[in-house]
């Protein structure tokens, strides 16, 4: 079949007109930056880059004492990349797979797969293809690779890092660097960077498949806000729709979708709503009519309309190779989005199809490109495929909603894939196993440059336990996207269905969410500026510290915060001072199920106030929570802008610094405004000093230079 399929390809070049591009040289891209190229390198075959921001422009040859350099070759007829890996060397990245956070030994097929609950293949190939591999060496430095290449490829890391591709031959880009978190810099700016997200999109969310009729959605609203529990978001699946055609609404179930939309603003909520790919095959309806007409379908290796069942039934499917077809669905999300509808599920876009092979399309389809993207087949495009969806989607989103920041949460993804939007972690199961993976599965996500990512809480299929529940939101509460989902004919996963105790549980991890918000937004800002991930591995807080290599009960959010769950068993902790801090009254040391939150030694983070979402978000009283150093100092930054809009490009923003320093037996913090024009009028102020003796807590003060007395 890929003899078949690449025969295809040069007849195609054959038909243009073009050259294969031979004999490409290996250069330096940027400082401690190279680019590798094989003998018989085909760019046609292999470019654009999808995984890249922009063509990389050569700098100068690769220095002669260059550590890692790959070896090209072909074996059994799979195109190869090998490179040798120092004795101590741990692996990581790979982006979304199941097991451990440390890689070595693992294998992983990038081929993008509806895999529900794991199961196809043991979980080896998922939802999203991430040619990716972060190496930290032993002594603390660290490398990364990346393989450019979009056709199906597994990374086999059983003794070396080797990508074994079903394509032609592809470059690698390899990048050294003193520390993991300068790799990550570094790959980020190759990949690109997320854009800010909406502020209300890092409060909780809630969602079912499904949640109709509409007075069902409603009742919802009301009972978060009845019992006081923070929520932003609900989220509708495809029951809205009317026979799962997507761009409609069920007249029955939701007969008035600009008024449920209303409604549930008026409560403070957003909402999200789905669109899948596949769109029915059905004479009168209007999306496949005009997608018909203007010829925007993937099409079978003999040039006819490619169908497929998926929800709907028989499905056909966007052609997003094709600028004409882009610009196509982009259109589609006006009429959509005025209807008062806030983000966009763009779900089962691997692309998922029931009766396909390995359940998506034959690799032999055909897609025909344009633009700067050549005609090719499947296989190469696959793994693309929902990367292409998202970007689509994005463009006609902010086309329709121009002064908001556009939310799109994607199953389907790439490397890259973070310039476009958010994910989750598939369709997981309701068990502590599920529970314990999302955890590494999430940290790989965010070294594997996607920052904004989180499991469905509760777990998706099968029904869930009450403790399991619990155990999970207070948990789950700490990861960069949060939302509790599950799927139709499980138990219902509200975080009051299972009891009082529970509901209790839920409130107070929310509560932590939500006063929370100000030191999330920060680093989600920093996320967008340098791609530092939000969620952390605690190897980071020290990566000379090989002892903190394989953990992964526990993890770090941003540099400050070390979250340990309860149900962690002898985790290790980063050296140095981490003290216990309670967020919104809790006392976790009590506790069977809120996680510790340890606050580093040297760090000072910003609190807001306990609300129930985030319309009512403002920083008119902050409480600045301090835990010195063995000096005796702290530091500590803010982040803050309207929370939507683009204004903040344009300098509406305010960076605010605290720092705190120890004088005998007084702590002198300091307020300072570092960048932005944006200013804290009227601003109160609360400081809490941790020690190792206990918290001392002033009053509320204008001040922004505010006198701490200790205790004796």
């Amino acid at each position: 079949m890929r003899k078949r399929i690449l025969t295809i390809y040069l007849f195609t070049i054959s038909c243009f007109g073009l050259s294969p591009v031979i004999g490409q040289t290996d250069k330096l891209i940027d400082k401690d930056v190279s680019i590798f190229y094989p003998a018989h390198y085909n760019a046609k075959e292999n470019q654009p880059s999808f995984a890249l921001l922009k063509e990389p422009k050569p700098m100068g040859n690769v220095p002669k004492n260059w550590k890692i350099k790959p070896d090209f070759y072909s074996k059994d007829g799979k195109t190869i990349v090998a490179l040798p890996i120092a004795k101590g060397t741990d692996l990581y990245g790979t982006g979304e797979n199941v097991g451990s956070l440390v890689r070595n030994g693992k294998k992983v097929t990038l081929w993008n797969t509806d895999n529900f609950r794991y199961l196809a293949d043991k979980g080896k190939r998922l939802y999203q293809s991430h040619p990716w591999v972060l190496g930290v060496n032993k002594d603390g430095t660290a490398f990364g690779v990346i393989a450019d290449n979009t056709w199906k490829q597994d990374i086999d890391l059983s003794d070396s890092i080797r990508f074994i591709s079903d394509g032609p031959a592809f470059r690698v880009i390899v990048i050294q660097r003193n520390s993991p978190q300068e790799v990550i810099k570094e790959l980020t700016k190759l990949i690109g960077r997320m854009e800010m997200p909406p502020l209300w999109s890092l409060g909780y969310q809630q969602c079912r498949f499904s949640y109709v009729p509409d007075t069902r959605i409603k009742s919802l609203a009301d009972t978060f806000r009845l019992k006081k529990l923070p929520c932003d978001v609900i989220w509708m699946d495809i029951d809205y729709m009317e026979r799962f055609k997507i761009f409609t609404f069920d007249k029955k179930n939701i007969p008035d979708p600009k008024g449920v939309n209303d409604y549930l603003h008026a409560k403070g909520f957003h909402s999200i709503w789905m669109i899948d790919p596949g769109v029915k095959v059905e004479k009168g309806y209007s999306v496949y009519e005009s997608g018909s007409k203007g010829d925007h379908w993937v099409q079978t290796a003999d040039h006819k309309e490619f169908n497929g069942k998926v929800w709907p039934g028989e499905c056909a499917f966007p052609d997003f190779t094709r600028p004409e077809t882009r610009t196509w669905w982009s259109g589609l999300y006006k009429d959509f989005m005025a209807t008062g509808i806030d983000g966009v599920w763009n779900d089962m876009n691997e692309p998922s199809v029931f009766d396909g092979p390995n359940g998506s399309m034959p690799i032999d389809n055909w897609h025909r490109g344009g633009g700067n993207l050549p005609a090719d087949v499947h296989l190469r495009y696959h793994d693309v495929y929902g990367m292409l969806m998202v970007k689509a989607s994005r463009e006609g989103i902010l086309k329709a909603n121009p002064d908001k920041r556009p939310f799109i949460l994607s199953r389907s993804g790439y490397l890259g894939s973070n310039r476009y939007a958010a994910t989750w972690t598939g369709d997981n199961t309701g068990n502590t196993d599920n529970m314990k993976l999302s955890i590494p599965m999430v940290l790989n996500l965010g070294l594997s440059g996607q920052a904004f990512s989180g499991p469905d809480l509760g777990g998706f299929a099968l029904n869930t336990s009450a403790d399991l529940f619990g155990q999970w939101i207070a948990m789950g509460t700490f990861f960069p996207f949060m939302r509790g989902h599950a799927a139709k004919g499980e138990n219902n996963k509200e975080p009051w269905a299972f009891g009082t105790e529970i509901e209790n549980v839920s409130r107070t991890a929310l509560n932590r969410r939500y006063r929370l918000l100000p030191y999330f937004y920060t680093l989600f800002n920093e996320a967008s500026k340098n791609g530092m991930p939000v969620m952390r591995p605690v190897f980071f807080a020290d990566p000379k510290d090989t002892t903190l290599r394989k953990e992964q009960q526990t993890f770090l959010v941003g540099n400050d915060l070390l979250i340990i769950p309860k149900w962690a068993v002898n985790p290790i902790q980063p050296k140095g001072i981490w003290r216990i801090i309670s967020i919104a009254g809790e006392n976790s040391t009590t506790d069977k199920y809120q996680a510790d939150v340890k606050l580093k030694g040297g760090a000072i983070i910003p609190l807001g106030n306990i609300i129930q979402n985030t319309t009512q978000f403002n920083l008119d009283s902050l409480t600045l929570m301090v835990s010195l150093d063995s000096n005796g100092k702290a530091t500590g930054t803010m982040y803050e802008d309207a929370g939507d809009g683009f204004q903040y490009q344009h300098g509406a923003y305010l960076l605010s610094t605290f720092t705190a320093k120890q004088a005998g037996q007084k702590v002198e913090v300091k307020i300072a405004a570092k960048g932005g024009n944006l200013k804290p009028t009227g601003r109160k102020y609360k400081i809490i000093v941790v020690t190792d003796k206990g918290t001392v807590e002033t009053g509320w003060t204008t001040d922004t230079k505010v006198s701490v007395k200790l205790p004796e």
